[in-house]
């Protein structure tokens, strides 16, 4: 299915020009986010027998319409409180749209009901999340949003796992649908701010007291120097993969975004600090009449923080694209 979308070019917010200030503005200027409407927390079962569930929080505004449940998904670090997805929950409420913030295996407020954590290929654990949702929630539709890593688990979401889901549109936004390239780029000497922090923070995820660890686990997550060295002692052994050559391979969205059935808005920035823009491309040149991307000369990662317009660039691009099904 074709849609036509028209979006404005991006144009950064002043002072906010560049990959790295367009990437760091939230963490400087660190807004007051109000998520208005009703809000209900869910714990929704995982069918893998492993007894975990993932944390959700359901976002209801004051008036409803009659449009989808917008399902938010976080990427590496995240949680259902990081900036961007209040800022979206936020942005869709005020549509008179329902949102699902909802947080991946160990992430955020799933920690207190999981064992194991998440990584880039966890489709399966959104699949069962999103099948054991109230009737009354999916009654209409589903309309998938995620973001970086997140957004890679969405597109293999959609290709692989979504049968049974009455999912009928998607979007992402700075995803990494390849994540070996990301990791490559993230260790490169001029992210080394961005890397330290963000090694730092999934370290303390996979670290924190109710995780079930061996020693010789903990001693790994805590000795190893790079997000590729963690990937390798701790992600691939953990989740079933040969190393983390196998890890990044297996889970790579750009290799089954083709196979996508239903509408889906890849949004992503050439100049994004952590991400390369060339399986954008590659994606570009293979061809997808259920794929629309959107590749903006600025916006950093995650950041789209544009000109005239109190709501992110990404935002309305989105809403656009929602509008249009």
């Amino acid at each position: 299915m074709h849609i036509d979308l028209e979006v404005p070019p991006f144009r950064a917010r002043a002072p906010w020009w560049g990959s790295h200030l367009q990437t760091l503005r939230n963490k400087l200027v660190r807004p007051a986010i109000q998520v208005p409407g009703h809000h209900e927390r869910l714990r929704l079962p995982l069918a893998d027998g492993s007894g975990d569930r993932l944390a959700a929080m359901l976002d209801m505004p004051a008036e409803l319409d009659d449009g989808p449940l917008v399902v938010l998904i976080h990427g590496l670090s995240g949680s259902e409180n990081s900036d961007y997805m209040r800022v979206s929950a936020a942005y869709h409420l005020r549509r008179r749209r329902r949102v699902l913030r909802l947080n991946l295996r160990g992430a955020g407020p799933s920690r207190a009901s999981c064992d194991g954590q998440y990584h880039a290929g966890c489709a399966p654990d959104v699949r069962d999340a999103l099948a054991a949702l109230d009737a009354d929630l999916v009654s209409r539709w589903l309309f998938l949003v995620g973001y970086s890593l997140g957004g890679n688990v969405v597109i293999n979401l959609l290709a692989a796992h979504a049968d049974g889901l009455d999912v009928r549109g998607a979007a992402t936004v700075s995803a990494a649908i390849d994540p070996g390239q990301a990791s490559r780029r993230l260790m490169e000497p001029i992210n080394a701010i961005y890397h330290r922090r963000l090694l730092h923070d999934v370290k303390r995820e996979c670290l924190a007291p109710s995780v079930k660890l061996h020693d010789a686990e903990r001693q790994a997550i805590i000795d190893a120097p790079t997000i590729r060295a963690f990937d390798q002692v701790f992600t691939a052994p953990r989740n079933g993969f040969a190393d983390v050559d196998d890890y990044y391979a297996r889970t790579a969205g750009w290799r089954v975004a083709p196979e996508i059935r239903v509408p889906t808005l890849l949004i992503h920035a050439r100049n994004d600090p952590w991400i390369p823009s060339d399986p954008y491309h590659a994606l570009e040149r293979a061809g997808s009449r259920n794929l629309r991307i959107i590749l903006s000369r600025s916006g950093g990662h995650v950041g789209f923080h544009g000109r005239g317009h109190a709501d992110t660039w990404h935002d309305r691009c989105v809403g656009a694209f929602l509008d249009r099904l």
